[in-house]
């Protein structure tokens, strides 16, 4: 077969890996020798913007190729619906597709499946019948309705208990391996003429961390998973805090994680090799945010828009893009129009129903004519690409909503240890950025907004005001171009409708028995 050809992509996510805890992107601790041997022959990405700092919104984007704000898939709206995915495009096209993932966010309730011909999640968060049938029509109604956005949170915060259970202690088990031998077993299953399209989630090095003991013993030897701080609620609330001894055993847990996510990968690339596939597929690993261990004074991933969970590493193989680094600012939401392109495939030529974008050249990392955006049809270019094109610099952009699920725990612990959140507190801001190579600036709602000159400040430490400097005044202005785009500022919450009594009334009793089993109603 020609070595040009490719038939088959593979798309996998390192969930909640920093970039700078990777051999690639030049960490000093040995975590991914398996990633670095493949970056040998894949290019490696220095700058690429994940569009908002956790899984659900970022795999949206992946999937759909739009912005936070334009698919709508949050905490106050936790589905992807009525967007048509790069899954259902492929599955039309006739390739061969499938999604396997250890996390509790990528299932069919949250329709971040939808399109996949076959799919499994080995930290299933909910019974199989929570959200299907008659109770999957009044969850989407109740998130569409803000006087019962407080109900429906309580059904997602079962999901995130139920994770946080699931992953600690004597449950503690990698689901990583049963996720990559699912993943295999599908790829040899493949009898499409066309190819596969494989998206895999690894989930180990997300909170809370329990690496199975051979890897920690390597990277944080003596420590006991259970003996350190596991929930950073309880840091960010105030309620506990970490010494250096403590960060270095968390730091050392979570390299752990990653090297056996590295592992696990290796040996599906191995696999492929062995078996003829490898020279005709296009691999992409990236990361869908990362992770905070004390810097800004924070832990975790929720509250902030700073480059340890925005920039976040990106890695592609594919004989059309040269090898070794690119510095150049890319985005993640790119990665739909990559794929497409990697697969030629056209979302116009398949017959399939919904609002598929078309595949995009200046947006497909593949392309000569990459974020060459200009005001040729400037009515069909997405809000980034508008905001670029009025202005003086390439910038990115990341959008991040109150989040509903952090909130609530952030606030139950700060309770717990008689401490009173001020209403001014960055766990109630909304946040909107805007990056490029050099400066950033993020938008707020409710504490100070704030803008770095990247490159004399990598670790965003010393704020600068947009009026005390020209590249931070730039991303100020492109920002502000993207969120007319997009619609303008944040809507008032204060606003929605509140006839939502009514849409209970009409679910039958045994709907309503399984939502008050659930914590849904009183």
């Amino acid at each position: 077969m020609d070595d040009s050809r490719q038939s088959n992509v593979l798309f996998v996510v390192l969930d909640t890996v920093r970039k700078d805890r990777l051999g690639p992107y030049g960490y000093d601790r040995d975590t991914t020798p398996e990633l670095s041997a493949f970056a040998e022959e894949a290019t490696v990405f220095g700058s690429a913007v994940a569009p908002a700092p956790w899984t659900l919104p970022v795999h949206a984007s992946l999937f759909t190729g739009r912005y936070p704000s334009q698919h709508g898939a949050d905490q106050g709206s936790p589905y992807l619906d009525g967007h048509t995915t790069l899954a259902a495009i492929l599955s039309a096209a006739g390739y061969d597709t499938a999604c396997y993932s250890s996390n509790a966010w990528i299932t069919p309730y949250t329709g971040l499946v939808d399109g996949f011909d076959d799919h499994d999640s080995f930290f299933e968060a909910l019974p199989g019948d929570v959200l299907s049938g008659p109770l999957a029509s009044v969850w989407k109604t109740i998130n569409d309705n803000e006087y019962l956005r407080t109900l429906a949170s309580k059904l997602v915060r079962l999901g995130a208990v139920a994770h946080a259970k699931l992953a600690s202690g004597e449950s503690a088990d990698s689901k990583t391996p049963a996720v990559i031998d699912r993943t295999k077993a599908f790829i040899d299953g493949s009898e499409s003429e066309e190819g596969w399209f494989a998206f895999v989630n690894l989930m180990d090095a997300h909170l809370p961390y329990y690496p199975p003991e051979t890897y920690r013993e390597r990277f944080a030897p003596g420590v006991d998973p259970d003996e350190v701080c596991q929930n950073s609620k309880e840091y960010n609330s105030g309620a506990r805090g970490i010494d250096d001894e403590e960060w270095d055993a968390i730091r050392g847990l979570y390299d752990a994680e990653i090297a056996h996510m590295d592992a696990e990968l290796g040996r599906l690339f191995e696999w492929l090799r062995e078996t003829g596939q490898w020279s005709e597929t296009t691999v992409v690993v990236c990361a869908d945010h990362g992770e905070l261990h004390g810097e800004h004074s924070l832990y975790g991933h929720e509250f902030a828009l700073y480059d340890e969970l925005i920039n976040v590493p990106l890695l592609i193989k594919h004989p059309d893009i040269e090898g070794d680094r690119r510095d150049d600012l890319v985005e993640l939401l790119d990665c739909y129009h990559t794929v497409l392109d990697a697969l030629s495939v056209d979302p116009n030529a398949v017959k399939i129903a919904g609002d598929a974008l078309d595949r995009d050249p200046t947006r497909s990392l593949l392309s000569e004519s990459y974020r060459e955006f200009d005001d040729a049809g400037s009515a069909d270019l997405d809000p980034g690409q508008r905001a670029v094109v009025g202005g003086e610099r390439d910038h990115a952009f990341v959008e991040y909503a109150q989040p509903v699920i952090e909130l609530h725990h952030l606030e139950q612990k700060a309770s717990e240890a008689g401490i009173e959140l001020p209403d001014d507190h960055r766990a109630y801001a909304r946040l909107r950025a805007a990056r490029s190579l050099d400066a950033k600036y993020v938008r707020a709602d409710r504490i100070p907004e704030e803008g770095y000159r990247l490159d004399e400040d990598p670790d965003e430490s010393s704020p600068i005001d947009a009026a005390d400097d020209d590249l931070v005044a730039d991303a100020e202005r492109s920002l502000s171009r993207f969120e007319a785009a997009v619609g303008g500022a944040w809507d008032d919450p204060t606003d929605a409708p509140s006839d939502g009594e009514d849409v209970l009334a009409e679910a039958d009793e045994g709907t309503r028995d399984r939502l008050r089993e659930l914590g849904y109603l009183e």
